[in-house]
């Protein structure tokens, strides 16, 4: 059974930094493609940042320079650093994985983030 389970949500003041970790069980990890989503209340869900299973990665524009997506294929981890927080950012921000080679998609149950002072 696959999970992905998200931490390291939290509040943080404007300015401020979190680190939120996905860690996933039951898939091969390496094989994934991995993102991190978002969604504030009365918004859809959007894509913050992915990560290919190679590395590549790709930002939304209003993250590029202040978030940073990594994965460690070893503890079958993503990472997103999130730094210089605006409130804006404010949402509760889910875990993806994505293989169109086996043709799967599954997402994490949510970790929140408040960005206020």
């Amino acid at each position: 059974q696959v999970q992905l389970v998200e931490s390291g949500g939290g509040l943080v003041q404007p300015g401020g930094s979190l680190r939120l970790s996905c860690a996933a069980s039951g898939m091969i990890f390496s094989g994934y493609a991995m993102g991190w989503y978002c969604q504030a209340p009365g918004n859809r869900r959007e894509s913050v940042a992915s990560i290919t299973s190679g590395g590549y990665t790709s930002y939304a524009d209003s993250m590029k320079g202040r978030f940073t997506i990594s994965r460690d294929n070893v503890k079958n981890t993503v990472y997103l650093q999130m730094n210089t927080l605006k409130p804006e950012d404010t949402a509760v921000y889910y875990c993806n994985a994505n293989s169109a080679y086996w043709n799967r998609n599954y997402w994490g149950q949510g970790t929140q983030v408040t960005v206020s002072s």
